[in-house]
C-alpha cells in the first residue's frame, strides 16, 4: 500500500476520523447521559490523542529516529521481531 499523498484526502481522512469518534462517543454518551459519562469520554478521547502522538512523534523525535512507524500494526510487529 503506498503513502496517501493528496492534500484534499489527508484532510478528508482527518475530518472522517474526527467524525468517527464525535458519532461513537456522542452514541455511548446517549446510552448513559451523565456529566460523568461525558466527562470520561472527554478523557478517553483527550489521553487516546495524546499517547498517539507519543507513539508517532515523540518517540522518533526524542528517543530514537530510527522509531518510525506506519500505524499501530506496524509497530506491533517491530516489537514483536525485536523480542
Amino acid at each position: 500500500m503506498t503513502d496517501l499523498q493528496s492534500k484534499k484526502l489527508i484532510v478528508a481522512k482527518g475530518c472522517t476520523f474526527f467524525l468517527i469518534v464525535g458519532l461513537a462517543a456522542f452514541a455511548i454518551w446517549r446510552q448513559q447521559p451523565t456529566l460523568v459519562t461525558a466527562t470520561l469520554l472527554a478523557v478517553l478521547v483527550w489521553a487516546s490523542a495524546r499517547s498517539y502522538y507519543f507513539l508517532f512523534h515523540v518517540l522518533e523525535k526524542y528517543v530514537d529516529p530510527r522509531l518510525r512507524y506506519a500505524g499501530l500494526l506496524d509497530l506491533l510487529r517491530t516489537i514483536r521481531r525485536r523480542h
